[in-house]
């Protein structure tokens, strides 16, 4: 049988990869970025003030909120152009989660999911908040207010391994020196092998994969210029700035 990837007749786009450090910050190698899934909705204070109600317990989670962003999305050098099409770009800081193994054929199950975790980092999942909106309003899908070019910043990965629980860590962001977001992990709606669980009931997860956590409250507004500051407890940090786009 004939190999198709012998007759490119196009050149493509490189795929894209997130160094690995230790916790020294000694570079282990890269990872390579299959797909980005986000989840919305997964801090009840982010929820309300989006308008949307939040479950009181567990029993009355429902379902995880999920949508994507494209691979190329990634930024890792925190230089972001302020994107076409908007003038209320909004940041979101999250966890990032990415795996580094398949899932098994079918669903995964919830005490096996932590298997698949290769490593974490900090992110900021960036929306053009006001096309997000009018689709919203509409009843449409709201894809380019979410998965856009440059809209996944994203730290340098941590292997869990050196990891430890990151249910005991918080999420801060801090624009131009002063604080925006801040939360602990503990109060994520859906914790992290709940959500890979749902995740296989609909997609097949592979290696490469990112999975973006959620955000807490806080969301706000973003300017050509602003300077950004992600943390994940002391294991992760993203540092950038928004940058005029040249016309």
């Amino acid at each position: 049988m004939d190999d198709p990837a012998s007759g490119d007749l196009i050149a493509a786009a490189p795929t894209p990869r997130i160094p690995v450090r230790d916790r020294a910050g000694k570079l282990l190698g890269a990872f390579p970025v299959r797909r980005i899934y986000c989840v919305g909705r997964n801090f009840a204070d982010h929820a309300r003030e989006m308008g949307a109600s939040a479950p009181a317990s567990k029993a009355e989670r429902g379902n995880p909120v999920f949508f994507m962003k494209p691979a190329d999305a990634v930024v890792i050098d925190g230089e972001v152009l302020y994107p076409p099409g908007t003038s209320d770009l909004h940041h979101e800081v999250e966890l990032v989660v990415a795996l580094g193994s398949d899932a098994p054929t079918g669903e995964l199950a919830v005490d096996d999911a932590m298997l698949l975790v290769f490593a974490y980092g900090v992110g900021l999942d960036l929306t053009r908040r006001d096309l997000q909106a009018a689709a919203k309003a509409k009843g449409l899908p709201w894809d380019t207010g979410k998965g856009f070019d440059h809209s996944a910043p994203v730290s340098a990965l941590l292997p869990a391994s050196e990891a430890g629980d990151i249910e005991t860590l918080a999420l801060s962001l801090d624009i131009n020196g002063e604080r925006r977001q801040e939360s602990g992990l503990d109060q994520l709606i859906w914790n992290v092998p709940e959500i890979l669980h749902e995740l296989s009931k609909l997609y097949a997860l592979r290696a490469g994969d990112l999975v973006f956590m959620g955000t807490p409250a806080g969301v706000a507004a973003l300017q050509p210029g602003d300077t950004f500051d992600a943390r994940l407890g002391d294991i992760a940090r993203l540092q950038g700035h928004i940058v005029q786009a040249s016309v």
